[in-house]
């Protein structure tokens, strides 16, 4: 073989091979053509080699085993036959590896994703490291795809059909004891005896022994009942299609396609099963969700590689950070920065109260996890250990950058920066998590406003993933490269944007929910408004949304953007009357829909809201007349920020909406989405609507003179 070959092979004394391989040059190792070629060629040696009594692959990159296919494969696919042989070339050289008449054992250490472990199944034994980076998964469907290296075929036949199901159809990553109680993997131990495992496995092979099955488990009894019998077998499928449609409101068609490929091979057999997997797998790679799922894929791998500003200024080591406030927000940010970050993290409230929630906020997350067994219980007691909380500013002079998340009040914020700049040091970062107000009004208040910086946290801190960084005029570059060096090792996906009323994410879904506002008063029902959004691929409807994030909250940047932006941003009348009464949403239980300790299930609409109001909710809309009100304005406002500079390109406003606000990620953001549907069919849209509704639906001038000119966002 080549001397820079993927694949090295030492044969010991007892005829096992111990093949290790590393992707020089790649992060992980992937399922690239070269790996593919070189795997070829091996499995064609070691059938030809009698001396070899049998095989262990193993990894001899840290932490990585196969982190799965080569995504740019997929990509230059041109054709169904193209992506279709992908998936046969795939099938034929695993039928090849587990076809050798010699055991063959997988020793896995680190990511074994998508074709990683569709190369693990196709062995004759799996074991597992214990380590923490050791997953395993199919997590093709998050990209639109389904496994196409045999895996719909491979797994059910390992882990019985209701497991592997939740597997592919969520994309779920399992850790090594969760496998091995599957049955996925065999044995599961400490890195240091992996090998010593893996010899273990290939002579029990050889003896013929196989796995010890317990036939009294749920899953025995499960596969009892359910899989080994063709009644059993349909009530199962037909219950996993009923939750997956109501899960996809059939926006996405790679689990349907998925729970086809299982169905087919256990009723029809194994070539029948391997024949709908690689023409299923070619349709998806072609279908426009894959594309725009991909798409996604990409921008937030370039976006791990982006420090956010043009120039070559670099980020500031960040060991302590402060937090001011100690309510949702500031517990939240103060719980990712110590768990995620692994930073010290001072956190100062009015009250000592209020930091002892804030503290206890963060142990409540980590009793969950320590219940689950996901972290160890020193783990969570080294993460409690890096939090502390004061009434005053003792601990704020060593902190490298204090996060302030204190009420939406000028002079407040104001206040918060003098005393930073008071009691900490001179190199500082001053960053506020304000959702409204513009950051150079907050900067104003400053002696260094170049380190006052905009962090844009979105509600759950722990659970979004987006982190808004706004940038002013006289930010320093510096400042900016630090705060996003510290939002990726928070966990987050962070865009950099320039300061301006309602920054990106507030000022695009603000127009998208005063439409559905203005609907709502025009006398549509809140629920046909609701449904009609998430049945468009929005995570919950704009009125649930309102609820949710509180009336109070989410009408505070209206002013501000009606201030910027005139009528066109003029919140709708009936927000003003739903302050009046209270009624702000779920905090104060009265919103729009019923809340109390006997609601369960899907929530009922409080009908009083409609007396408030003073509406008739009996207009009849169609849906897609209500989605594609809604949606438009989101559009043309997110086309505005891109040409006022707002956001530095499409890519960041796609990520943004999509990881902000559930922007239908199928459709791969809203610039992907525009290009998608041709931006003079955008426009052709906008113009109908401005001729029934008004000005507010004027295309915007970019999108005009893109439109004449055939442009698209992303070339």
């Amino acid at each position: 073989m080549a001397d820079k070959s993927i694949f090295n092979m030492e044969l010991s004394d007892d005829g096992i091979a111990i093949i290790g391989f590393d992707l020089v040059g790649e992060a992980q190792n992937v399922l690239k053509q070269e790996f593919i070629d070189e795997a070829e060629v091996l499995i064609k040696e070691i059938a030809e080699q009698k001396e070899i009594k049998g095989v262990i692959f193993k990894s001899d990159k840290p932490k990585s085993f196969i982190a799965g296919a080569d995504i740019n494969m997929l990509e230059a696919a041109n054709s169904l036959e193209e992506a279709e042989q992908i998936s046969r070339n795939g099938h034929e050289i695993f039928q090849r590896l587990e076809s050798l008449k010699v055991p063959v054992v997988a020793a896995i250490d680190g990511a074994c994703l998508g074709g990683g472990l569709e190369f693990a199944l196709a062995c004759h034994g799996r074991v597992s490291s214990d380590s923490s980076s050791t997953k395993l998964g199919l997590p093709e469907v998050q990209l639109g795809l389904l496994p196409g290296g045999g895996g719909t075929q491979r797994l059910p036949k390992l882990i019985g059909i209701a497991a592997s199901l939740d597997m592919m159809l969520t994309g779920k990553q399992l850790f090594p004891k969760k496998a091995r109680k599957l049955g996925l993997v065999d044995d599961v131990v400490p890195t240091a005896n992996l090998i010593k495992a893996a010899r273990k496995r290939v002579m029990q092979l050889r003896k013929g022994e196989k796995k010890k099955q317990s036939y009294f488990s749920v899953q025995a009894l499960q596969k009892l009942a359910l899989e080994k019998n063709p009644i059993g077998r349909n009530i199962l499928f037909d219950q996993a299609k009923k939750q997956l449609l109501k899960k996809t409101k059939g926006n996405y068609p790679a689990p349907e396609k998925i729970l086809e490929c299982v169905e087919k091979g256990v009723s029809q057999g194994k070539a029948a099963g391997y024949a709908i997997e690689a023409k299923n797998f070619a349709e998806l790679v072609m279908s426009a969700e894959a594309k725009a799922l991909i798409s996604l894929f990409f921008a937030t791998t370039e976006l791990k590689k982006d420090s956010g500003i043009d120039s070559d200024a670099e980020a500031i080591k960040v060991d302590k950070v402060g937090i001011l406030g100690g309510g949702l927000m500031g517990s939240g940010i103060a719980y990712v920065t110590a768990d995620k970050a692994n930073k010290m993290v001072r956190l100062k409230d009015i009250s000592l109260d209020g930091v002892n929630k804030a503290l206890n906020y963060s142990w409540k997350i980590l009793a969950k996890k320590l219940k689950r067994r996901f972290i160890s219980d020193a783990k969570a007691k080294g993460i409690m250990a890096r939090l502390t909380g004061t009434t005053d500013h003792s601990g704020f002079k060593d902190c490298d950058m204090v996060i302030e998340a204190v009420f939406e009040k000028l002079e407040l914020k104001h206040q918060m920066v003098k005393e930073v700049e008071e009691h900490c040091s001179e190199q500082t970062i001053f960053a506020t998590n304000t959702s409204s107000i513009p950051i150079s009004e907050i900067a104003k208040g400053a002696k260094r406003p170049e380190q006052v910086v905009g962090l844009h946290y979105f509600s759950p801190v722990e659970k979004m993933p987006l982190l808004e960084i706004i940038s002013t005029p006289k930010t320093a570059d510096w400042v900016v490269a630090t705060c996003v060096e510290l939002g990726k090792k928070q966990g987050k996906t962070p865009i950099v944007v320039n300061d301006g009323a309602g920054f990106y994410v507030n000022r695009i879904l603000a127009p998208y929910m005063n439409e559905a506002g203005i609907m709502l008063s025009e006398g549509v029902a809140v629920e046909k408004l609701d449904k009609a959004l998430v049945n468009a691929g929005f995570p919950v409807g704009p009125i649930t949304l309102l609820d949710e994030v509180g009336v109070d909250v989410a009408t505070k940047v209206a002013p501000i953007l009606e201030d910027a932006f005139g009528e066109r941003m003029m919140a709708p009348k009936l927000f003003s009357k739903l302050l009046d009464d209270n009624r702000l949403g779920r905090k104060t239980a009265k919103g729009f829909y019923q809340y109390g300790k006997k609601q369960k299930g899907a929530k009922n609409v409080d009908e009083s809201v409609y007396r408030l109001l003073g509406i008739e909710p009996n207009k009849e809309m169609a849906v897609n007349e209500i989605s594609e009100r809604c949606v438009l304005m989101m559009l043309n406002e997110a086309a505005r920020c891109l040409d006022e500079g707002i956001i530095r390109n499409a890519r960041d406003g796609d990520i943004g909406a999509v990881f902000g606000i559930g922007f239908p990620p199928f459709q791969g953001g809203p610039f992907r989405y525009m290009d998608t549907l041709g931006l003079d069919k955008v426009v052709e849209r906008l113009e109908h609507y401005q001729n029934l509704y008004g000005e507010r639906f004027a295309p915007s001038s970019i999108l005009q003179s893109m439109a004449s000119s055939k442009q698209t966002f992303h070339n």
